[in-house]
């Protein structure tokens, strides 16, 4: 692949979203061939997956059935988007992507996390991030900032997302040349530029 694939995770409240938009720009002012995406999204079937899995009205879901769901919201988005753009040497920013559900269905509901990367493997094809960038923040800091919310994994008790979080941080630690954690400042704009270093960084090397 000519690109670089980068991918940003964090616990729910982390200010993911916001950093992964502010380098996606970041990026696009300084010339540089780059699209964002956001999973489960991306493609028109993607988005519709995303629906139902955030439906807080579906709250009988089981873990295999939300698992699942997500990794085929994954397959389409690498086939139709990430692996076309990849390959015409774009650099290509997702909000989440395999390690989410190692997170999230692994260490969160206790899922075989060997089953699941069999599975990741599968729906990528071995599609694998360059770089991903963890933003780490005490998981009631995060919380807070999401007290209305109201899709179904934010409504989640306290325990599941502390498992989420000591989860990331096992999979930073197992993988640390290409999992980068940054501790989420009250500035934004300081958690930025640790982020755009880290990129510029990884940018000089691919």
């Amino acid at each position: 692949m000519k690109g670089l694939f980068i991918t940003f995770e964090g616990s729910e409240g982390s200010g993911k979203s916001t950093q992964s938009r502010m380098l996606y720009q970041y990026l696009k002012r300084k010339k540089h061939k780059v699209i964002y995406l956001r999973e489960p999204g991306g493609t028109a079937i993607s988005e519709k997956i995303r629906q139902i899995l955030l439906d807080a009205r579906n709250d009988s879901m089981s873990g295999a059935c939300e698992m699942l769901l997500y990794m085929a919201a994954r397959a389409q988005l690498v086939r139709e988007v990430i692996r076309p753009a990849l390959a015409k040497g774009a650099i290509v920013i997702c909000d989440r992507f395999l390690d989410s559900t190692l997170a999230y269905q692994g260490y969160g509901l206790g899922m075989d996390k060997n089953f699941i990367r069999r599975v990741g493997r599968f729906v990528t094809g071995g599609l694998a991030p360059k770089v991903t960038i963890f933003l780490d923040l005490p998981v009631h800091k995060g919380l807070r900032h999401r007290q209305n919310a109201q899709d179904r994994i934010e409504k989640r008790p306290l325990g599941y997302h502390k498992r989420v979080r000591s989860g990331y941080l096992s999979l930073a630690r197992r993988e640390p040349a290409r999992f980068k954690v940054v501790k989420v400042q009250k500035d934004k704009y300081v958690t930025q530029s640790k982020i755009r270093e880290l990129i510029e960084d990884a940018v000089r090397r691919h």
